[in-house]
């Protein structure tokens, strides 16, 4: 109680002092606070993930393999399953996707436990060589602390949902020291609408996070790599070609991760999950040892054209300097990294495929370079299509050409790539897109009608509650009934439509007004069954149907009242059009961004 009096009382003093300041205003200093909290979370976050790699792997021989790497990613798994269910007691996985979801269905509203638990779940199992990413779950930090820091100064919706957007692009923009990535990837990944009311506050909380890394971690680029002189108007064919492959690469990665979270969806018991994933993750790592964590340092060393290295605590460690071995070797790693990733999650892991698509990008253009100088004898740069390549990947597996191009060109401490990134980029995401519309975010969410679109009509769409929109003052009549019993009680309803049902409660259609009108003040045929008047509506909506669903029944039926059916096909009331279209308007000018 004390702890509640103390935060109503912060509380109250901070609404006092924002009450001084405009919209405008207020909404620049909490985008600033933001960033700064977002910046210096990632940065705890990084540590912990460094201290934890370190005092596990920074004793293994280079040499030769090591079968901690069979153990190792399971005790994270299990690790982090265990805080999640016992300590959290809520589904933390999949970061990004449960971002998108808040800003959908949740009206931006994320639970403070995100703000620190995503952190230490996700360091566990990267540390001990889960093989994902640390970028989906230090966005969901950010994004939790932003949702939070609107949710405290009881700010709306919109000015919730920038607040957000502010805490996930300041945290991606912090974790790759790359401010521009961070604002363009929340633009393009998250959705959110640009306005100038929106990006000021964006751009200042990434500009936040990424001057705290700068002061707490130098001013290098994450990858400290030289661009002059890989580009030239020769290797654009090449290039194209990569951004064809990287398509495609992007499909596999796609499909596979689905396939394989699909297979663990179907194993009841948490302890096989932990003994197939774990155990499949191990061998893996122990047969390709890249593939432990995040992979960065394969990546830094594939960036500076040190293929050698690749091999350290491998099997293959003694091959490390014949080509076609590499090739194979590489090749391998990439695709295994997708099963690797995706068994990861699926076992119990926290972590996401932002890394791993650039990984997989890396492998793949290093692999492509090599083959064609191998084959051709061409002299094409390893380390420009390894930079390229992880555009590749990322733009088709993620959706967002821009912020795979902006993110290697910060990366590099450059723009001189910019031409074959945005071809690559490009070829990659329209074959990607052609073949898998949604990424590895937006699927499952779309499936379910769960997400915000930058198309305005769609998005407020997701926000009208169904449940809000049936009307049940009807006054249903069985099916047995006659026609007397229906002229008895028109006196008593308002409606000029009734629901036929059975003695079960399940629809069986419906006689409007007009249907009996004829024979209302005919009492000869007063013992007519109701039945014969019956229509039987041309569609039925069942709760829970996603409200562009719904609409679409509207269309095609041309109807203006449809009937409203549980999951057991018992009636519960009537949706109108006219209904949908006035909370629509409400909820537009609710919802509509301020320019």
């Amino acid at each position: 109680m004390f702890r509640n009096s103390k935060i109503d009382l912060a509380h109250r003093y901070l609404t006092r002092q924002a009450n001084k300041l405009s919209e405008r205003q207020l909404m620049i200093f909490l985008s600033l606070f933001v960033g700064l909290v977002a910046g210096f979370g990632t940065y705890l976050f990084e540590s912990l993930l460094h201290f934890i790699k370190y005092a596990l792997t920074s004793w293994f021989r280079a040499d030769s393999a090591n079968l901690f790497y069979l153990v190792y990613p399971a005790v994270g798994i299990i690790l982090a399953t265990l805080f999640v269910k016992y300590v959290i007691k809520d589904n933390i996985s999949e970061g990004v996707m449960r971002v998108l979801y808040a800003i959908s269905r949740r009206n931006s509203k994320i639970k403070p436990h995100n703000c620190y638990s995503s952190m230490v779940a996700s360091a566990t199992t990267i540390g001990f060589g889960g093989s994902v990413g640390p970028e989906a779950p230090i966005v969901m930090t950010g994004a939790a602390i932003g949702s939070n820091v609107g949710t405290f100064m009881r700010q709306n919706y919109k000015n919730t949902t920038i607040l957000l957007g502010c805490g996930a692009a300041a945290a991606l923009a912090a974790i790759f020291k790359a401010p521009i990535t961070g604002v363009v990837f929340v633009l393009e990944i998250l959705m959110l609408q640009i306005t100038s009311f929106s990006i000021v506050p964006l751009l200042i909380s990434a500009v936040a996070a990424t001057s705290v890394t700068f002061f707490l971690n130098g001013f290098e680029p994450l990858f400290d790599v030289e661009v002059n002189n890989l580009f030239g108007l020769r290797h654009i064919p090449y290039y194209a070609i990569l951004g064809g492959l990287c398509g495609l690469i992007s499909v596999y990665f796609l499909r596979t991760n689905l396939a394989i979270s699909s297979f663990f969806e179907r194993i009841n018991k948490q302890y096989v999950k932990w003994i197939i994933g774990g155990g499949m993750i191990g061998i893996l790592i122990f047969l390709f040892p890249p593939l432990y964590a995040e992979g960065y340092d394969t990546l830094n060393a594939l960036m500076h054209g040190d293929t050698s290295s690749v091999f350290d605590n491998s099997l293959f460690y003694r091959y490390r300097t014949e080509v076609w071995v590499i090739i194979a070797y590489l090749s391998a790693t990439m695709l295994f990294k997708v099963v690797a990733m995706a068994s990861t999650n699926a076992a119990g892991g926290v972590g996401g495929g932002f890394a791993s698509s650039l990984f997989v990008g890396a492998m793949s253009g290093t692999v492509i370079a090599l083959t064609l100088n191998t084959l051709f004898d061409l002299d094409l740069p390893l380390i420009g299509f390894t930079l390229v390549g992880m555009a590749g990947v990322m733009s088709g597996v993620m959706n967002a050409p821009l912020t795979s191009i902006f993110l290697i060109a910060e990366l590099t401490g450059g723009y001189k790539l910019f031409v074959p990134l945005m071809l690559v980029a490009a070829l990659s995401f329209v074959i990607c897109y052609y073949l898998e519309p949604y990424s590895i975010y937006t699927k499952k969410l779309m499936q379910k009608g769960d997400i915000v679109t930058h198309n305005k009509d769609q998005a407020v769409l997701l926000f009208l509650d169904m449940k809000g929109l049936i009307e049940d003052d009807f006054s249903p009549i069985y099916e047995n009934a006659t026609l007397e019993d229906v002229v008895k009680i028109l006196p008593s309803c308002h409606r000029n439509l009734f629901p036929v049902i059975d003695f079960d409660g399940s629809l069986r259609g419906f006689v409007t007004l007009d249907d009996i009108r004829k024979d209302m003040f005919d009492t000869r045929k007063y013992d007519s069954s109701i039945s014969d008047y019956m229509t039987i509506p041309p569609a039925v909506i069942t709760v829970g149907e996603p409200m562009n669903e719904i609409l679409d029944k509207f269309e095609d039926t041309k109807a203006w009242n449809l009937p409203v059916v549980d999951n057991n096909k018992k009636y519960l009331g009537f949706i109108s059009k006219s209904k949908i279209f006035s909370a629509y308007r409400e909820l537009l000018l609710e919802i509509s961004d301020k320019e």
